[in-house]
């Protein structure tokens, strides 16, 4: 029986050492999936990074920048103000005689009630 109880006693020895290994060995498998979703999370924003660099790179070479559009509307709109003072200056006299001609152009009538 005496055997009977060391036999026993081996095996829940053995159990027990059993029982830390696979805990220890969970742990570790713990660490390592930590570890590499880490390394996974570091690569995905350095990849993340690189793509838009070259996105902004590629908007700006094919779109330009905002600075560059404000330029062409500035010049733009300079060029439709040069216009529109050009257009002013030549006809400026015809229009000003025009209204001069209404302004003094006053033929005298009777109003109606008056005329009755």
């Amino acid at each position: 029986m005496a055997a009977q109880t060391t036999g026993i006693q081996q095996l829940l020895q053995a159990e027990k050492r059993a029982a830390e290994k696979v805990g220890e060995a969970r742990k570790r498998k713990a660490r390592r999936l930590k570890q590499a979703k880490e390394e996974a999370q570091s690569e995905i924003e350095a990849y993340r990074a690189e793509r838009e660099k070259l996105f902004i790179e590629h908007q700006q070479k094919h779109l330009g920048s905002k600075d560059d559009k404000a330029r062409e509307v500035e010049v733009q709109t300079k060029q439709k103000i040069a216009e529109v003072n050009k257009n002013v200056e030549v006809t400026k006299e015809e229009v000003l005689s025009k209204l001069l001609g209404l302004v003094y152009d006053i033929t005298p009538e009777l109003h109606q009630n008056l005329r009755d």
